[in-house]
């Protein structure tokens, strides 16, 4: 049995798979990070059957309304493989999705903008993983916050609390800052995981304290512009709107958000923050993801070397957590779906966004869409995800899918109910 109940979006997957499929595909077969052997491109044939999928998938997600609009981007280090889009930019007319739709990434902010930087910095040796964050924020105070690492903050360990709703209070954004800063811990560091939006937001002000530079303008100049992810940034121009995808009707701001952070502590704090606030294109994300499946660089461009990408991308400790530095790492029921396996990394947005990258296949799967438009109560985007995430792998690397379904099936393993 496959690791959780299948849906009907991701039986679909199968039921369009071809059985005429060999293991000649177009990914490249990789050992690691930064190192490829050649293997044959994709036959007209695959393309045309993961295209079929995957809008299959799409086109049933609007139906469902589960999105007004996606897209899905499934490619290697080449590039784009496939590229697929269904429905608009919102529920009344509008554009349909395109590469150059911008989409407010949520927390995909924390892995696009604020790990991409902490990479480049403890690379160049400015930040320390296991040194107390008092280092870089002294200011930090508060019963056992000396106890806190970096590490914690990345893997979500440092015993802050999740969420609180600075936002409610209609602060200055330097206000909203000082709540943060005052937050105490829940519990000590290292105890358990807790994925924590308040840990990120520390870590874009540690970045700050030592590149000497707002985040937004770090990221502009040593991540995006380096990599050709020009459409990528916070608080997008008035201008760009006619190719934003909206996200909620928000009742605390009183209309539908339109190039504006949709996550509303990001707003708080000035819509620049390491949590959320990021917009992004399919076209960015994909050269984001390349540069990673190509050790780090990508034309004339380097976000970090392959040795700190997989010190990044590597889980911390398996028996605690999926959680890498800053990425997540396949597990039970996640957004990877059921083929996808560590050394594959990854990440979600709340607003319907996540991205894959599996560097083992040279694969990257990439999903954008605005589930919370109108509301957040649209909770579908789950099983499309991982129908996606799914898609990519049957049409690719059957024969990866097959070990995987046998191992399952194995009799050594019990079978659950059905």
């Amino acid at each position: 049995m496959l690791r959780s109940p299948a849906r009907t979006l991701v039986l679909c997957t199968a039921l369009l798979a071809p059985p005429h499929l060999s293991g000649q595909v177009a990914i490249l077969r990789r050992g690691s990070v930064g190192r490829t052997t050649t293997s044959a491109p994709v036959s007209s044939a695959e393309r045309t059957s993961l295209r079929r999928a995957l809008q299959a998938i799409l086109d049933q997600g609007v139906i469902d309304s589960a999105f007004p609009g996606a897209i899905a981007v499934v490619g290697s280090h080449r590039g784009a493989i496939v590229t697929v889009a269904s429905g608009h930019l919102d529920w009344s007319s509008s554009p349909t999705p395109s590469a150059t739709t911008l989409w407010d990434l949520a927390s995909l902010t924390k892995v696009v903008g604020m790990t991409s930087a902490m990479m480049q910095q403890v690379e160049r040796g400015r930040i320390d993983l296991d040194a107390p964050a008092q280092k870089y924020l002294p200011e930090w105070t508060g019963r056992n916050k000396e106890r806190v690492l970096v590490r914690h903050l990345l893997t979500h360990q440092s015993g802050l609390p999740a969420f609180k709703q600075y936002y409610k209070l209609d602060l200055s954004p330097d206000s909203t800052l000082r709540l943060v800063f005052a937050e105490p811990l829940d519990t000590l560091p290292g105890v358990r995981m807790v994925y924590s939006d308040i840990g990120a937001i520390l870590l874009g002000k540690i970045l700050e304290r030592v590149t000497d530079e707002p985040l937004d303008a770090y990221l502009r100049r040593h991540v995006f512009e380096p990599l050709g992810m020009l459409d990528t940034r916070y608080k997008p121009a008035v201008a760009l709107r006619p190719r934003i995808a909206p996200t909620e009707v928000d009742a605390w701001r009183g209309r539908l958000l339109v190039g504006e952070v949709h996550d509303e502590n990001a707003f708080a704090l000035g819509g620049v923050s390491a949590h959320a606030g990021l917009f992004s294109t399919a076209h960015d994300l994909g050269r984001l993801a390349r540069a990673y499946l190509s050790g780090g660089t990508l034309d004339a461009g380097k976000l970090a070397g392959a040795a700190t990408i997989r010190q990044f991308t590597s889980v911390s400790d398996s028996t605690f957590s999926s959680r890498a530095l800053g990425w997540d790492t396949p597990s039970h029921n996640s957004s990877a779906g059921h083929f996808l396996e560590r050394p594959a990394f990854g990440h979600t947005g709340f607003t319907g966004t996540s991205l894959w990258i599996a560097p083992q296949h040279d694969l990257f799967v990439l999903l954008l869409s605005n589930r919370v438009n109108p509301t957040r109560q649209h909770t579908k985007i789950g099983a499309v995800r991982i129908a996606v995430a799914d898609a990519a792998m049957r049409m690719l690397r059957p024969d990866v899918v097959s070990a995987i379904e046998a191992r399952e099936l194995s009799p050594s393993r019990p079978v659950p109910p059905q």
